[in-house]
């Protein structure tokens, strides 16, 4: 008897228990500032993993618009060009056209009769010998004209031709710049969807700090760089992009108040009398490739498998580069992304 009273006691402990626990998380649940409709609560936050990548994607996005665009402004260049040689080519033409009808005109004149006969009819048959052999000049110089229309009507055939194909090519960048920047959009979006619910803690850690925090890394640090860049065409490149700390990241753009990262490093190279390719893809062999270990202020530092992104180093493992559109141009370790490499342009 007593071991059943024990054996009934079991459930009375076990609902003093659950009693127990429903208290702790009440009261858990009132520590945390929870009321009556906890069970509403805000779905978690993504992972800035998710934005991280998203903006890796429309940078890699950004850097093939880039490349397309540059062939875009090449291929429209070379048709400029082309239209302009054409119409010069045209001209000649009309010209040498003009001369050949002033020949033919007069050889239609003239042709009616037998020389012969004109020569027994003519009132003055030195004159007429005389005319003769300029007629025949003249003929040589017809047949040299129609030479040379001949000549000018194939190249003005071979620049339409020309032409044509840069037409093509034309329309092909077009199309391909719009794709690409169908993606950087899409990505952009939804990397804006993402933050928008992401805690005020994480979004801080994409973002990063402000431009006042940004301008902080200037003054001796700048001095520091400066006086370790390897020539004077880094060093001018090192303090222009100390200078636009805080400007907004925009893709596509190479300033004067707004960059994406390979057009932050461009700009900053232009600054110093140096030409550097419009791409990340194209930067990176744009100078002496240099190992991690051997980086000076000025070097161009490379990050992801795909060479998607670049800064340019400023010394002390720091680099200052165009993040994303959520951050502006600003001061960050080198070993914040993975590294792919380094080059050094001058």
């Amino acid at each position: 008897m007593a071991a059943h009273r024990r054996s009934r006691q079991r459930p009375v402990g076990g609902t003093t228990a659950r009693a127990a626990v429903t208290v702790v998380l009440a009261g858990a649940a009132t520590t945390a500032g929870f009321d009556g409709a906890a069970h509403a609560a805000p779905r978690p936050t993504p992972a800035s993993a998710d934005v991280d990548r998203l903006y890796r994607e429309a940078e890699a996005a950004t850097e093939k618009y880039n490349g397309a665009k540059e062939k875009a402004d090449s291929a429209r260049e070379r048709l400029r060009d082309l239209q302009d040689e054409t119409a010069r080519a045209q001209a000649r033409l009309n010209k040498a056209r003009e001369a050949l009808g002033t020949v033919a005109a007069a050889q239609y004149r003239d042709g009616g009769l037998d020389p012969a006969l004109r020569l027994m009819l003519s009132d003055d048959p030195d004159a007429y010998l005389d005319g003769a052999a300029l007629t025949e000049r003249a003929g040589s110089r017809h047949h040299a004209e129609l030479g040379r229309v001949r000549a000018q009507l194939r190249e003005i055939e071979k620049l339409r031709g020309a032409a044509r194909v840069e037409v093509k090519t034309l329309t092909t960048r077009r199309a391909e710049l719009g794709r690409h920047k169908r993606t950087i959009t899409e990505k952009l979006s939804a990397a804006r969807q993402e933050l928008s619910r992401m805690s005020p803690e994480e979004r801080a850690r994409i973002t990063g700090g402000s431009d006042r925090a940004a301008r902080s890394a200037g003054g001796t640090a700048r001095d520091a760089a400066l006086s370790q860049a390897p020539n004077a065409r880094a060093a001018q490149a090192v303090a222009y992009a100390h200078r636009k700390l805080g400007s907004p990241y925009v893709w596509g753009a190479t300033g004067p108040d707004a960059f994406d990262c390979s057009g932050l490093v461009l700009a900053a190279y232009r600054s110093a009398g140096v030409s550097l390719p419009r791409t990340t893809y194209a930067q990176i062999d744009a100078g002496r490739r240099v190992s991690r270990s051997e980086l000076l202020p000025g070097d161009l530092v490379f990050f992801y498998s795909g060479i998607s992104h670049v800064g340019l180093y400023i010394g002390d493992g720091q680099m200052i580069h165009a993040p994303n559109p959520s951050a502006p141009v600003r001061v960050a370790p080198v070993d914040q992304m993975p590294f792919a490499g380094a080059t050094r342009v001058v």
